[in-house]
């Protein structure tokens, strides 16, 4: 039986990436988003979650076995979080279920499942690292558990199984992205190494000395598309990191590397690149109008809040894996191979000029 997926948030850096991996798989696969766009071998399916008069129409005809869950609006409060993010999946799961078509749902999250929200990020009485998934959750309102409480009475309701997946800092390519931090990296460098500023950390001494992780974007499709298709998968819940370390002291001298430039040694002052790349939009148009890139809107290639948001944490960030390990995902990406095979496809894709 031919597996038919819906990715929805096929755009972002998590869609895209779950969409190439499912068509490499042989998976028949439609993206939802409200401008889909064109991806190889991807059916694009243009709809608004938030407007569910709508949402029948167009997904008509589309009967997915598989639904992948990776997108999300922010708000201005957590409250309006939960609100319109809850409220979107409960459109989806309502159009889609006249169809009676599916068995797995996947939603993908992330580590603010231990850290907590914007709010309250990184605050208050948290677990103790590495991060593992029987913590459970926060005493606090947090958007992702109303997700995954929707998907919960979804699942109970229209009988379909599920897994839910919870990346740190994904690694990965997508013009558009709220939350980008492999892109503003390179965006960021280009500038320093085009203008001759210095490449300066932005974060905190924590998080420069600390150990750390992160989630390549093909790491967490590979590790999706797994739980969907896994009999010992089915129902539960998984963190998911590239399966290595690191201290962004030695990870940003690596970068750097790539770039041709020099890494400023760290004096331990923070200076967020929301501050250092307040006045970049018109330099990086013009970078990229040099270079005759492909995109020369700044704020569609870079999101430095996000970035500034992980790299000044106050305290360490390291997550455990052993759960899915021990069920039989063993995938493992090197983090420095991810950054510099991102920034080897961003100049392929002229998002940022060769070396």
């Amino acid at each position: 039986m031919t597996k038919r997926a819906l990715v929805v948030g096929v755009t972002g850096i998590q869609g895209n990436a779950v969409a190439k991996r499912l068509v490499e798989d042989g998976w028949d696969v439609f993206g939802l988003a409200r401008t889909p766009g064109e991806q190889p071998e991807v059916t694009p399916v243009a709809a608004d979650l938030l407007d569910p008069d709508t949402l029948p129409a167009a997904l008509e005809g589309v009967a997915p076995t598989h639904v992948f869950l990776t997108t999300w609006l922010r708000k201005e409060t957590e409250a309006e979080n939960i609100r319109v993010n809850g409220q979107m999946l409960r459109n989806l799961f309502t159009a889609l279920r006249p169809a009676g078509s599916v068995q797995h749902v996947a939603l993908v999250t992330g580590l603010k499942h231990y850290l907590g929200p914007f709010e309250a990020y990184g605050k208050g009485d948290l677990p103790k690292t590495p991060f593992r998934e029987d913590q459970g959750r926060l005493e606090v309102e947090n958007f992702y558990y109303a997700q995954e409480d929707e998907v919960f009475a979804a699942a109970e309701r229209d009988g379909f199984i599920w897994s839910i997946h919870r990346p740190h800092t994904v690694i990965g390519e997508a013009v558009g992205n709220a939350m980008n931090m492999g892109q503003t990296l390179a965006v960021y460098a280009t500038i320093c190494r085009e203008t001759g500023r210095p490449f300066r950390f932005p974060g905190s001494r924590t998080q420069w000395e600390s150990l750390t992780d992160m989630t390549d974007a093909r790491q967490l499709a590979a590790q999706v598309v797994w739980a969907a298709t896994s009999a010992t998968a089915r129902n539960e819940d998984f963190n998911v990191v590239n399966g290595d370390v690191f201290r962004w002291s030695w990870m940003w001298g690596r970068i750097a590397e790539w770039f041709g430039i020099e890494a400023e040694e760290f004096d331990g002052t923070v200076r967020p690149l929301a501050e250092q790349m307040a006045e970049d939009a018109e330099v990086w148009a013009g970078i990229a109008d040099r270079h005759d890139l492909a995109e020369r809107d700044l704020h569609r290639l870079a999101s430095p809040w996000h970035t500034d948001a992980d790299l000044g944490r106050p305290i360490e960030v390291v997550t455990d894996m052993s759960k899915s390990r021990r069920m039989g995902f063993t995938d493992y990406v090197a983090s420095d191979d991810a950054f510099t095979e991102l920034f080897d496809r961003l100049r392929d894709s002229r998002i940022i000029p060769g070396v």
